[in-house]
């Protein structure tokens, strides 16, 4: 009754259109979906709510989840098979998301790598340290004409208390994408703080969901958000889709 006055909003009722350009929908191939039923059940959460676009992300991680273009292919081939077969109206392509581990610059040189949009590198880092090999692999995605994305920056917990390192990445040309449930404290008070800082340092080119499974996705549609960081987050929305499309 009162919701005009309200101090937060909810952030799936300005995501109609969004591109998606982190998620892990595709069945059977990492910590993701673990079915095709699954994969469908995602997929339609997102529909529900007006997501049009999505680039499936999957994991490519040595000794965990070792994808390959063959792997992540037929995984699409099945999820695209069913959406046909049940009529659901959105676009889905694939990319992946790259561990910076001993076995990156691998398949780098081998070209083996799985680009958004032919032009941008998603990487990530553990959550437990830094990648040891993360500045050379850097330049090494320069070199063979790569836009480095680095996913979920606002996560990496050994970075909270060392912001001059944000700023070092700018300086090399990385870009950055935030998690949308990141500024719902789904991943903790100091993750939302991170992500808040960022997006007002206006650091952020571009945001994705991550998600996962179905808890996930449900988190994300009930999620409010402050007004003065939906102010600056929506045109972070518009850039990804713009970008993305």
């Amino acid at each position: 009754m009162f919701h005009f006055f309200e101090r937060k909003r909810f952030l799936v009722d300005y995501l109609h259109g969004f591109v998606d350009i982190h998620n892990h929908v595709l069945p059977g191939i990492d910590d993701g979906a673990k079915t095709v039923d699954e994969s469908l059940e995602l997929v339609n959460g997102f529909a529900e709510f007006g997501l049009k676009t999505m680039i499936c992300t999957p994991h490519i991680m040595h000794n965990y989840y070792d994808n390959t273009p063959e792997t992540i292919t037929q995984a699409h081939k099945k999820l695209i098979t069913e959406l046909s077969a049940h009529d659901v109206e959105i676009e889905v392509d694939f990319a992946a998301e790259h561990m910076i581990d001993d076995n990156f610059e691998t398949i780098l040189e081998s070209e083996a790598v799985m680009p958004l949009k032919k032009e941008y590198l998603l990487i990530e880092m553990s959550y437990l340290q830094p990648s040891f090999n993360f500045d050379m692999a850097i330049d090494k995605i320069a070199k063979q004409g790569y836009f480095p994305i680095l996913a979920h920056p606002e996560r990496y917990t050994y970075y909270h208390n060392q912001h001059r390192v944000y700023s070092e990445f700018k300086s090399r040309g990385i870009l950055f994408q935030m998690n949308l449930l990141s500024l719902g404290e789904f991943y903790g008070k100091k993750v939302k703080a991170t992500a808040e800082k960022l997006l007002k340092d206006g650091v952020i080119e571009y945001v994705g969901t991550d998600v996962h499974n179905i808890r996930q996705l449900a988190s994300l549609k009930e999620m409010k958000i402050e007004k003065k960081n939906l102010k600056l987050l929506l045109p972070v929305i518009e850039n990804t889709i713009l970008t993305f499309y």
